[in-house]
């Protein structure tokens, strides 16, 4: 079993996190001002160390210890709600791997060691 200590030698669980934080309640139909609030926060926390994410366009992951990446999800909620929204749906979803370390890069390599392109963007 995959384990990761901290200072204390308590144990930490590294997971995978997808996210997706949809405003609502808002006075406009875009909502790229409320996500980069959201994505803002998500740096900050970032910048405290063991946090790493990728923004997409439908949604963001972000890989850590478990309790950091639950703590980033919801400071970047409340950073929705003080840009002004009246409520927020959240839909996460995430890989708690424990029997070996698991990262952002490695999901996305294993497929591409597989032969196939991993994205092909718009002009």
């Amino acid at each position: 079993m995959f384990t990761d200590r901290d200072e204390s030698g308590g144990v930490r669980v590294k997971v995978v996190a997808e996210v997706s934080l949809v405003p609502v309640g808002t006075k406009e139909t875009g909502v790229s001002q409320y996500v980069a609030e959201a994505i803002r926060v998500l740096h900050q926390e970032s910048e405290k160390g063991d946090l790493f994410y990728t923004v997409g366009a439908m949604a963001t992951t972000i890989e850590g210890p478990i309790d950091r990446v639950w703590g980033a999800i919801r400071a970047m909620q409340e950073a929705i709600f003080r840009a002004g929204a009246q409520r927020v749906i959240t839909t996460l979803r995430i890989d708690d791997r424990r029997d070996k370390e698991e990262s952002i890069d490695r999901k996305v390599r294993a497929v591409e060691k597989k032969g196939v392109p991993i994205e092909r963007r718009s002009r």
